[in-house]
């Protein structure tokens, strides 16, 4: 690490790569020789949309995905696309079915609820989001608009390990925090929505990926800038768009293709998480941690410590070793260590050594 740099892992806005942090300083007064900055270049510059159209490229690329498909930059936050999922798809007296897995697959549900249109086709809340539902859990309606999953869920440390059987129902999912960190069949997927602010970039921009005949299928009775429909028609230029925000998911999305597609980082990752599970697993019961083994996570690390005292002392002590953004969550309480593709190896070494360290000199 850089002097003056600490390893971030706050859960989003999180660490971002090196390297394209340099790069956007290096460009940012005078942007490809246009004497403008890439936050002052027009958003209808051919400059600046030949980088929107080549993040599009590059992430289909990794993501595997062909003509059918089509990558859209909004606004609003994954919440946003809570209320446009069901606004789009839940519609002519169809509801969308919802497996509520955490806090955010739960407010994604709640917007539906609100709209009239939602369903639950199966619930982990009363085990506290332990676990991710199951296939033989999810009892879905064929005649349902959509299932919508969370793909990855950041506060409690789960993470699907398979993708659900949905016969003809499109399959919905928010991969807000596991988004391009692994290989997945994304084309078993209708629509996939990411906030980009712990895998992709900077806060501020959403990325949309679906089916173009999905996308296209959007209601005229609804509000022009919530209709997927419009954005896919306008390449996401239909009003002003995060030029900045998208230009980093770009040189993100180059970045990933540098360092060797998304089985290289899978295999990172994988490494990076079992450093810190053997650190829980091998504690003798002084780190516990919050999900069941065939559910954690690759990208969010959660456990707690004997007392609430030793946690403050946790976070505090482990900030002063540069190690920083691990408290958990407030619903959860304990300890989170958000490990995304920016995340070094050698920051989950240093957290995983001090873990080690704290629990000899507390335990």
């Amino acid at each position: 690490m850089e002097a003056n740099r600490v390893y971030n892992f706050n859960p989003g806005p999180a660490m971002q790569p090196l390297e394209i942090l340099k790069e956007a300083q290096s460009e940012l007064l005078n942007f490809q020789g246009t004497g403008e900055s890439i936050i002052e270049i027009s958003h209808r510059a051919k400059e600046f949309e030949a980088v929107l159209n080549q993040a599009k490229a590059d992430i289909k690329e990794l993501m595997g995905l062909g003509d059918d498909y089509e990558v859209l930059f909004l606004q609003g936050g994954a919440s946003t696309q809570f209320a446009m999922v069901p606004m789009n798809y839940a519609v002519g007296g169809k509801k969308g079915a919802y497996v509520v897995s955490g806090s955010f697959a739960e407010k994604a549900y709640k917007e539906a609820e609100i709209l009239g249109v939602g369903t639950i086709a199966a619930t982990s809340k009363d085990g506290d989001f332990k676990h991710v539902p199951t296939q033989d859990e999810i009892k879905l309606d064929p005649a349902a608009a959509y299932l919508h999953i969370c793909y990855n869920n950041t506060i409690y440390g789960t993470e699907y390990h398979y993708i659900p059987e949905t016969g003809s129902v499109p399959l919905i999912a928010d991969m807000s925090s596991d988004m391009l960190s692994r290989p997945v069949d994304f084309r078993k997927f209708s629509l996939i929505y990411a906030g980009a602010q712990k895998n992709l970039g900077p806060a501020g921009v959403t990325v949309v990926v679906g089916r173009k005949a999905f996308l296209e299928n959007s209601p005229k009775t609804i509000p022009s800038m919530l209709r997927y429909a419009i954005h896919l028609d306008k390449n996401s230029l239909y009003n002003t768009p995060p030029a900045f925000c998208i230009y980093m998911v770009g040189k993100t999305a180059a970045w990933l293709k540098k360092q060797g597609g998304l089985a290289v980082m899978a295999e990172r990752n994988a490494k990076k998480a079992k450093l810190l599970y053997d650190a829980i697993d091998n504690s003798g019961g002084f780190y516990r941690g919050h999900a069941e083994k065939d559910s954690r996570s690759f990208m969010n690390v959660t456990f707690r410590l004997p007392s609430e005292d030793l946690e403050k002392k946790f976070v505090d002590e482990a900030k002063a070793q540069s190690l920083c953004g691990v408290k958990g969550h407030r619903s959860v309480g304990g300890m989170r260590a958000s490990i995304y593709n920016a995340m070094p190896y050698e920051g989950c070494e240093r957290l995983a050594e001090f873990m080690e360290k704290f629990r000899k000199a507390n335990g």
